[in-house]
């Protein structure tokens, strides 16, 4: 709902494609509501002044996973309160929220319902207009466009997944499919997404959509179908999924902190100091500016792509001191991204970029698909597509060696061979490459344009097929 500054009600997405993350704006006659804001606070900060409104309460529908969430710094910042579903613990000031518990913002009112599943603790918010009628869902992880939260990230030891995703039937069904067809759906992520399996790539849609084309909330679907369902084929969490749970539950340095100390320019003496005490090198440039030359053991995650979630499934210490190469004018930039999924130990970038360094640099020979094609059946190829790309269609005798776990099994490659590597468009393939450098091989060549390109050669393709079920 895009609203102008005559309309009592404004609802504005701030939808953030690198975590593929949606928070919300919401407000009335002066006053706003924040629900699951990014680490950064100063951008609702900005929306409120502009609006001459007050910030009132931050909402969270519940601990966030896979990115650090600004409730903690926006609440010491605004004087706002941060509100929480039943059953949440934190370890700092909040209002503990009953089911059914309203909260008032201007002439609006946001209603707490319990749905419990991807979490204990998930809760959705409902909002009600000026007349009391129920006009927008804003459901975190509970329910995604097109599919639903997975629900093993807050297994304990007396909760199996089973249990959660029996919860998330219930909820579903109870609260949320009992409401209104006209309802706006607003959910907490999109497409790409490690939260769920099967989410659109729209951030916006009607709950009677949802029921006609989510395949969760088909009508004639059983709790035992869908406890199935939702639980079959859910790969891994990314590792830094309970850290960054942690922090939102137990606080976390301020954001400013962060920025202040990533945030600076290092001599090429300092920076050669840091990295010798132990510092990663992280190169965030263009893949296509990385491969012409870099400084080595350097390891590549461009800013060009989904930046945060690959920092957060490759860098496997959360407080791993980071120096950046990074384009000019990007290095606070860079610094917020990595804070947004809980990498707050940047200490700084190397002044002056590449440009600066004097010493040794490394490259990468990248080739086209035409040319692979001319010597398919001679070479060693490796797709780092993630199983579902893989499954879908890939070249005949590759290797399969899934980026996202790449670091689980760094063995799986024979460092005396030489091998192609792609991704599906480019991107990928040169992260790969880089941490398989980092551990020690050297015979790798970047296919460009990845299976984007080779899918257009007549080198042999083939595709997984499921198993009958008849």
């Amino acid at each position: 709902m895009q609203a102008t500054k005559k309309e009592i009600m404004k609802v504005e997405q701030l939808y953030t494609k690198c975590l593929a993350q949606g928070a919300y704006y919401i407000e009335s006659n002066g006053e706003v509501a924040i629900i699951d804001p990014l680490r950064e606070t100063q951008p609702y900060i900005d929306l409120a002044n502009a609006n001459n409104a007050k910030i009132k309460y931050v909402f969270e529908t519940h601990f966030h996973a896979d990115f650090v969430s600004g409730h903690v710094d926006l609440a010491k910042q605004t004087g706002a309160s941060i509100v929480y579903g039943p059953t949440a613990s934190p370890a700092f000031d909040f209002i503990s929220a009953s089911d059914n518990q309203e909260f008032k913002i201007g002439d609006l009112t946001i209603k707490v319902l319990h749905t419990p599943g991807h979490t204990p603790e998930s809760v959705t918010y409902l909002l009600l207009d000026k007349e009391g009628k129920e006009t927008a869902i804003f459901t975190g992880d509970t329910l995604f466009l097109g599919d639903v939260g997975r629900p093993d990230l807050a297994i304990k030891s007396d909760l199996t997944q089973e249990d959660l995703a029996g919860m998330l039937f219930d909820s579903l069904r109870n609260r949320i499919m009992t409401l209104p067809d006209t309802i706006t759906v607003y959910p907490g992520h999109g497409a790409g997404s490690s939260c769920g399996k099967n989410m659109s790539s729209e951030t916006v849609d009607s709950l009677g959509n949802q029921k006609k084309t989510n395949y969760a909330l088909r009508a004639d679907m059983t709790k035992e179908e869908f406890i199935k369902e939702v639980t079959t084929g859910i790969l891994p969490p990314p590792q830094y999924f309970p850290k960054n749970a942690q922090m939102n539950k137990n606080g976390y340095e301020s954001i400013d902190s962060v920025l202040e100390k990533g945030n600076t320019a290092l001599s090429l003496e300092e920076f050669k100091k840091e990295v010798e005490s132990g510092a990663l090198i992280l190169d965030v440039r263009t893949q296509g500016e990385f491969i012409k030359g870099f400084i080595p053991n350097s390891l590549f995650i461009g800013l060009n792509g989904t930046f945060a979630m690959w920092v957060g499934a490759l860098i496997k210490d959360i407080n791993q001191k980071i120096v950046l190469i990074a384009p000019e004018g990007q290095e606070e930039e860079t610094v917020k991204r990595l804070s947004r999924v809980g990498y707050d130990n940047t200490v700084g970038y190397l002044n002056g970029g590449i440009a600066s360094w004097n010493d040794t640099l490394n490259s990468i020979t990248s080739v086209s698909a035409d040319e692979v094609e001319t010597k398919a059946k001679d070479i060693h190829i490796v797709d780092v597509r993630k199983q579902g790309e893989y499954e879908s269609e890939h070249l005949e005798n590759v290797t399969h060696y899934a980026l996202d776990f790449m670091n689980d099994d760094l063995s799986k490659l024979d460092k005396n061979k030489e091998y192609y590597v792609h991704c599906a468009g480019g991107y990928r393939s040169v992260i790969a490459i880089s941490l398989l450098m980092q551990n020690g091989y050297t015979k790798l060549i970047d296919i460009a344009g990845g299976y984007g390109a080779l899918k257009n050669t007549n080198i042999p393709k083939t595709n997984f097929v499921c198993p009958s079920t008849l």
